[in-house]
């Protein structure tokens, strides 16, 4: 699940408990205590083999049109003479980019070697212009598939928004417009301060390097390979962050100020899209994969609005617990597979749900029962 990063977005680090007998904690317990349905994982697993390997020829047209149209959208939000036609530009630019970043999901996830070349054109072209090179997240949401840290203390992607108080939601949600001014920050004035002062390079690493939304999280230092392709991204970000700066003091700031609203509405996407990624009802307690597997949820066709708010197949985010290895592109044969071999009645087809409305509305519910 892909989340705002740890300049302290979240509400609070330590939920207050619900009250004792509150539908909340019953259904976190209920979750938290889940045996695993083998049937389930063998047929996921069985069921799916032929589906494991990532297509360039999905990957990159995708990658590489999304990318496009979001900037030649900006472009005309940048070039626009009326409100309208800005409006316009910045809402198609934000859910382009928005669709082009969510690729980071996927590059957590794929071997280095599945697709040559993709790590580096997706972060030359995406991640270091929008300031989030795909080291803030590789390594980082493994741990959240970690069979022991899922729904824990040390899940940097969970945290129990269901048990929280009511306010917490529109305070979480609402966080996510500062992300473009932080990453800017970040780039441009943290990370080069860093490489002269190592106190605050190894804070900056440790509670601003990472794509997360627990508060509590601290990022172990990098080593080997991937520390030399830390310090490559680090040094195009910064060295991007440095230019644009440049750019917007000696011509115009009005790209950069649109460029950042575009990027904050993308922004707020995804952090509502996080908001229904799970039902957020665990309280910290080891869960099974099928515990894991039922707090996650899948909003599956043929709602189509769901590829604006969940694409790159995150509108199967509970099949992609059973299954995080799978590419996006082979999440909806999948889960037509296992819809037919285990039927409507199944452990499976509860984490089905029919939109992004409903969910919100479960998780206020939640939230109201918690105070």
């Amino acid at each position: 699940m892909l989340a705002s990063d740890t300049f302290d977005t979240a509400p609070s680090a330590v939920p207050p408990a619900p009250p004792e007998g509150s539908a909340a904690m019953q259904a976190a317990a209920t979750l938290a205590r889940t045996p695993d349905d083998k049937a389930m994982l063998r047929a996921a697993v069985e069921l799916t083999r032929d589906l494991a390997p990532a297509r360039g020829a999905i990957f990159w047209p995708d990658m590489l049109i999304s990318a496009f149209v979001g900037y030649a959208s900006l472009a005309g939000a940048i070039l626009a003479q009326n409100g309208w036609a800005m409006a316009a530009f910045a809402l198609v630019s934000a859910l382009m980019l928005y669709r082009a970043l969510l690729f980071i999901h996927e590059l957590s996830h794929i071997h280095k070697d599945a697709l040559p070349g993709f790590r580096l054109g997706w972060n030359l072209l995406v991640g270091i212009p929008l300031l989030t090179p795909s080291f803030m997240y590789e390594g980082v949401h493994p741990l959240h598939h970690a069979r022991t840290r899922y729904g824990t203390a040390e899940d940097p992607e969970y945290l129990p928004l269901a048990l929280m108080k009511p306010w917490s939601l529109p305070v979480f949600l609402l966080t996510a417009l500062l992300l473009p001014v932080a990453l800017l920050i970040r780039s441009a004035v943290l990370v080069p301060l860093g490489a002269l002062v190592p106190p605050l390079r190894e804070l900056v690493w440790a509670r601003a390097s990472a794509l997360a939304i627990n508060p509590a999280f601290r990022r172990r230092p990098p080593e080997g390979a991937f520390a030399r392709m830390v310090l490559w991204q680090e040094a195009g970000a910064s060295g991007w962050a440095w230019f644009v700066l440049g750019w917007s003091a000696t011509h115009s700031w009005r790209p950069l100020v649109i460029a950042l609203g575009v990027i904050a509405l993308g922004a707020v996407l995804n952090q509502t899209r996080t908001l229904v990624a799970h039902l957020w009802e665990n309280e910290g307690e080891t869960m099974t994969v099928t515990g894991q597997y039922l707090d996650s949820v899948n909003v599956p066709p043929p709602g189509w609005v769901t590829v604006l708010w969940a694409p790159v197949g995150l509108r199967y985010h509970a099949l992609h617990h059973l299954l995080p290895s799978l590419p996006y592109h082979a999440l909806g044969e999948a889960h037509r597979r296992l819809c037919a071999e285990l039927g409507g009645g199944s452990t499976y087809a509860r984490s089905n749900y029919p939109g992004l409305f409903p969910l919100l509305g479960r998780l206020v519910r939640s939230t109201m029962g918690a105070r």
